[in-house]
């Protein structure tokens, strides 16, 4: 069903998949100033075109007639090609993406044809592939500004790919698994009794978070938190190369929202009201439904930048290699134990009884765990207690260190206060009839050497 096309349908076909992507990314830029206004009782854009949908198109001619700087200790051929990888790998990705039956073509200026580019048996590790070549251009941008802030978003985009990027392939295994294909068609027509999001909710879950954090998108922007890095790998770019990371950002949020709407909400598939109708699924209306679920989770990237503040980078971090992929591989362990045991012509009832059986025992496993950690702590907070009820030596090892709230410093040798001396009296005067030392105390000797 595919290489069968003429090369003019081919580029038709190519053109409207870079079209289609353009104009979600002009829609999303609008909806996400409009969306945050609402959520936060702001008016949002309302002066460029009716109610402001022009604004996405004001701020493109605002950007390309920027003054264009260039860092004068930059790198100058990687940090002008910088922009084009962040962009360009973002288009690759949707050319595997289907927006209609492989079984059902359409008509285009008289040629029959499949309602998507192509498609390939390892569809899926070509959406990986792309994807991880986007972070070269984020990497190169930081490194090629010859300055450290840039330099430390480009490092922190690096750990979050590559941290993310295993959850994703993870919670990918399990619909592999489910729909024996890597190909996006074949994972699209194995839903067509039920979405993935039902049977497999937790990898649906997992590249929920996944994917925010693939995209850069708040909370997990922390490749160019204004808070602590200025602007991140940005920093030092302006102009239409300012605008080439920011399209890449938008580019990444709708590529990663066609991918979760072919993997796990049926695809080009009509939603249930509407899947009662015959020709739900048949001509063009299958775009129709893609475009709307598309659009539904874009609006989700919107509804949680306005409701989440953005997390600390190593709680970013613990989530992922912590948290995410250990329930991924647990996860994946079972969804595998379960299509084994089906393919064996297992018994509903003997899965669940196997199934449940594991997960019981894992978490008994787990509660086991936790006892002794909570052990563990509790004599730790002993020991601290017992430290912190110890005398406080300031001085202990040699090495002085500032006193603790409440705790003050042993007294030191100081010269005495000059208000205590008692002065030398003249001429014996002052009762002493002698010198008085430094001390206070009398020399001893009598009046005529005080005298003298």
């Amino acid at each position: 069903m595919f290489g069968d096309d003429p090369f003019w349908l081919i580029a038709i076909k190519a053109v409207f998949c870079f079209a289609f992507l353009l104009v979600l990314v002009l829609i999303s830029i609008v909806m996400e100033r409009k969306v945050l206004g609402w959520m936060q009782l702001r008016i949002g854009p309302n002066r460029h075109g009716p109610w402001g949908m022009l604004q996405s198109l004001a701020d493109g001619v605002k950007l390309m007639l920027k003054e264009d700087i260039v860092v004068k200790g930059a790198d100058r051929f990687v940090y002008l090609l910088a922009p084009l990888l962040a962009a360009i790998p973002a288009f690759m990705a949707i050319a595997v993406i289907p927006f209609g039956p492989k079984d059902d073509p359409v008509s285009i200026f008289g040629t029959e044809t499949v309602l998507q580019l192509t498609d390939l048996p390892v569809a899926l590790l070509y959406v990986l592939a792309t994807g991880a070549i986007a972070v070269y251009g984020t990497v190169l941008a930081g490194w090629s500004s010859n300055s450290t802030y840039p330099l430390l978003g480009g490092v922190r985009a690096t750990a979050q790919i590559i941290s993310y990027e295993v959850a994703m392939g993870l919670s990918f295994a399990a619909v592999f698994l489910y729909s024996g294909s890597m190909s996006t068609s074949a994972i699209v027509d194995a839903q067509e009794d039920r979405w993935f999001m039902v049977l497999l909710p937790v990898s649906f879950l997992m590249y929920m978070v996944a994917m925010v954090g693939e995209a850069h998108r708040p909370p997990f922007d922390m490749p160019e938190s204004e808070g602590d890095l200025v602007g991140g790998y940005l920093t030092e770019y302006s102009s239409i190369k300012f605008a080439f990371f920011m399209m890449s950002e938008y580019i990444h949020t709708v590529a990663v929202s066609t991918l979760m709407v072919t993997l796990f909400l049926g695809g080009w598939r009509a939603p249930a009201p509407l899947s009662f109708w015959e020709g739900a699924n048949s001509g063009w209306w299958p775009m129709l439904w893609f475009t709307i679920k598309v659009c539904a989770v874009i609006f989700f990237f919107m509804w949680i930048r306005a409701s989440l503040p953005r997390v600390r980078y190593d709680q970013f971090m613990v989530l992922g290699w912590k948290v995410l992929i250990p329930i991924a591989l647990v996860w994946l362990m079972l969804v595998a134990t379960v299509r084994a045991m089906q393919n064996e012509d297992y018994a509903f009832r003997d899965i669940v009884l196997w199934v449940g059986s594991g997960v019981l025992v894992l978490l008994l496993l787990s509660f086991v765990v936790d006892v002794f950690r909570d052990r563990a702590d509790q004599r730790l907070e002993e020991e601290e207690a017992a430290k912190a009820a110890e005398p406080f030596d300031p001085m202990a090892g040699g090495y002085p260190v500032p006193p603790l709230p409440g705790q003050t410093l042993p007294p030191v040798p100081r010269r005495p206060s000059r208000a205590e001396r008692v002065p030398a009296g003249v001429n014996g005067t002052g009762g002493t009839g002698g010198v008085t030392t430094v001390n206070g105390s009398h020399d001893g000797k009598g009046g005529e050497d005080g005298d003298a």
